[in-house]
């Protein structure tokens, strides 16, 4: 199929006889433009409505501002950290403390995780040896281990660090195993046919075939990472945002427990946009999903 009819079909749109190329791919620029033109103005309009919403449903007393706060409310509380800090201390080295906590739990989880799944995905016997146990430890609700860990490794960073970890790896661990189990039968064939052995075989066909499942696993960790560094904080914590929401719930204070679930949000959506950035330069080979652009 030529760029022209691809970009044919893309458009959506039928051309008389006789259209050049140029006209075809000019129509399906066009169409991209519109659509994406639409997506941001779908995404601002359901923000600001939303937003608008709930000002107002909390100006005209719809809405309790003892329980739901309002925008305004949560933007000056943000503003008042940023510049005055919290009563716990700077807002910036709170936000240090979790995502240090996040950053090393998502590292190691995830690289553990990537490592054990090939590892089992290639060998038979050890995932047969090893599945029960893995069931069993899957099974049990990451956030029960807090106190557990709390008790075992103090209040410090380690005991974050180890419940961020659990809460990445079985997320990685079973994407990467089934990206290995899943790998295309006749790749590996034609690669044994070339000669291809043993960590060579690993290398150049199974791990670039269980990439797409690796990274979708990836996108959705960091997140996990966070919630597991937050409810270590909640448990027990010196320093971190997990303590200031900890902190805004015992005094009552909704817009502060808002501000900073909001300051948690923003951290995801830049950890989202760099993975997705990552995932863009190292799969460089996968091609562009095709869509609708009409």
């Amino acid at each position: 199929m030529t760029n022209a009819s691809i970009a044919t079909i893309a458009a959506g749109a039928i051309f008389q006889p006789g259209t050049s190329d140029a006209e075809i791919e000019a129509k399906a620029a066009k169409a991209a433009r519109q659509r994406k033109s639409a997506v941001y103005f779908w995404r601002y309009f359901i923000l600001v409505f939303f937003l608008g919403g709930w000002e107002l449903a909390v100006k005209f007393k719809l809405l309790d501002p003892f329980f739901f706060s309002s925008p305004s409310a949560i933007v000056m509380r943000l503003v008042e950290w940023v510049v005055d800090g919290t009563s716990e201390g700077p807002l910036w080295y709170h936000l240090w403390v979790t995502m240090e906590e996040s950053l090393l739990g998502f590292f190691s989880g995830s690289v553990a995780g990537i490592v054990a799944g090939i590892a089992l995905g290639r060998n038979r016997m050890l995932a047969d040896v090893f599945s029960i146990y893995i069931k069993v430890i899957n099974s049990v609700p990451r956030v029960v281990l807090a106190p557990i860990f709390i008790m075992i490794f103090g209040l410090g960073l380690t005991s974050k660090v180890a419940l961020s970890f659990v809460m990445v790896f079985f997320v990685v661990f079973s994407n990467a195993f089934q990206g290995v189990v899943e790998a295309d039968r006749n790749l590996l064939a034609n690669a044994q046919i070339l000669g291809a052995r043993g960590w060579q075989l690993t290398r150049s066909v199974v791990i670039p075939s269980a990439m797409s499942w690796i990274f979708a696993s990836l996108h959705v960790s960091f997140g996990f990472a966070i919630v597991g560094a937050i409810v270590g904080e909640f448990v027990g914590a010196r320093y971190g945002i997990g303590l200031l929401i900890n902190v805004a719930k015992g005094s009552f204070d909704a817009a502060g427990m808002y501000a900073a679930i909001v300051i948690i949000m923003v951290v995801a959506l830049a950890a989202e946009y760099a993975m997705t950035q990552v995932e863009n330069r190292l799969a460089k080979w996968r091609p562009a999903p095709l869509q609708e652009l009409h």
